[in-house]
């Protein structure tokens, strides 16, 4: 069998810079997102081996609708919900398909989906399959979004409003107004719908996301994932009961996946616990606030709020220079190109985590305006 469109499709993109391999984890860890440092951590595997001495399988089997659903997973939901002040909560295997379920189910015909121009690409993939319009709005801008909203209005449209945002964006570590965008969504009698995935475990009280003042009004929905701080895999919808039943009902991601992992569910319930202990978080912001300093003082570059520290550089080719001479240093940070991110902005992904310390920072600093300079 010929593959030769294959063939030349990779090959223009290597030319471009952009063929992408995959690459074994070595350095120091400046690229994940297991924030908390609980991915690898002793209690997760304790929680682990407790949850398989009594008995948690490995395997689901099946779908939930089919013979997949276990006690685990109807656990963690009822801790989730508790846990992010929601009427109910529905586990996905993971955030992309948590993100594709949303949008390519909730939103009807005559509906409209208005999200931010950066939101995340499993929003993207489930609009494509959306029944509804949907539009991007420009980033962080409240004000376009209401004169958006009030357009569509004034056109006569009777359908609901959807609003799709990140409260901590993935590749820019900024944040939107929530709670001007809450104002918005009750003004236009909207659905506010927040992607969580990098606020989750992190950010807002107890590390229940940005978004948790708000939690429990019947017009926000918000995505939790389980894969960055929580160090597990999969993620949370939460919001009404009425969307949690509708979504086991019409949500093909949900009804034809096979259920996520009941071990992994029962160890991602004892994540939640750590999570609301404050000594990571505590020691996770501490840590934020020194590299904002000290990425300023050793290189002239302001800090983004968060504890994702984008590095943008412009050229592809210089993304990825900078990223081989760090990693040539022992640093794991890697290169992130279009179409990850608008074009002409690549840049380095810094992503800090609770397992760092002041001094290894400093040393990613150090190398990182040497390097700069150089390739200047």
């Amino acid at each position: 069998m010929a593959y030769g469109e294959f063939e030349l499709q990779l090959r223009a993109l290597d030319e471009r810079g952009r063929y992408r391999r995959l690459h074994r984890r070595t350095g120091i860890d400046f690229t994940s997102n297991d924030y908390l440092g609980l991915a690898e951590s002793d209690e997760l595997r304790q929680a682990a081996t407790e949850a398989i001495a009594r008995g948690v399988p490995v395997g689901a089997g099946g779908s939930r609708l089919l013979r997949g659903n276990h006690r685990e997973h109807e656990a963690l939901e009822a801790e989730a919900a508790s846990h992010f002040g929601t009427e109910a909560a529905l586990y996905f295997g993971a955030g992309y398909s948590a993100n594709h379920a949303i949008f390519s189910t909730l939103p009807q015909r005559d509906d409209i989906v208005l999200h931010d121009e950066l939101v995340h690409a499993s929003v993207h993939e489930g609009l494509r399959h959306c029944r509804a319009p949907h539009e991007s709005v420009p980033h962080n801008d409240v004000e376009a979004l209401a004169a958006r909203l009030a357009q569509w209005r004034k056109a006569g449209e009777r359908g609901r409003p959807w609003i799709a945002v990140e409260s901590v964006y993935s590749m820019d570590g900024d944040s939107p107004a929530l709670a001007d965008l809450v104002a918005v969504a009750d003004r236009f009698y909207a659905v506010l719908v927040v992607d969580e995935a990098h606020a989750t475990g992190v950010r807002g009280p107890d590390g229940r996301g940005l978004a948790a003042p708000f939690e429990g009004r019947d017009n926000l929905i918000t995505l939790h994932t389980c894969g960055k701080a929580l160090g597990t895999s999969g993620a949370f919808v939460l919001g009404p009961k009425i969307v949690r039943d509708f979504l086991v009902n019409r949500a093909r991601p949900f009804i034809f996946a096979t259920a996520p992992s009941p071990l992994i569910a029962a160890v991602t319930r004892a994540a939640l616990r750590i999570s609301r202990e404050p000594q990571r978080r505590e020691r996770l912001a501490h840590l934020v606030a020194f590299a904002a300093r000290d990425l300023k003082a050793r290189c002239g570059i302001d800090a983004s709020p968060s504890h994702i520290l984008p590095i943008i550089v412009g050229a592809d080719a210089k993304a990825l220079a900078l990223a081989s001479a760090l990693q040539a240093q022992g640093f794991d940070v890697r290169a992130i190109r279009p179409p990850t991110v608008p074009e002409d902005t690549a840049r380095l992904r810094i992503a800090l985590s609770a397992n760092l310390s002041e001094d290894v920072i400093s040393e990613l600093f150090d190398a990182m305006a040497t390097a700069l300079r150089r390739l200047s």
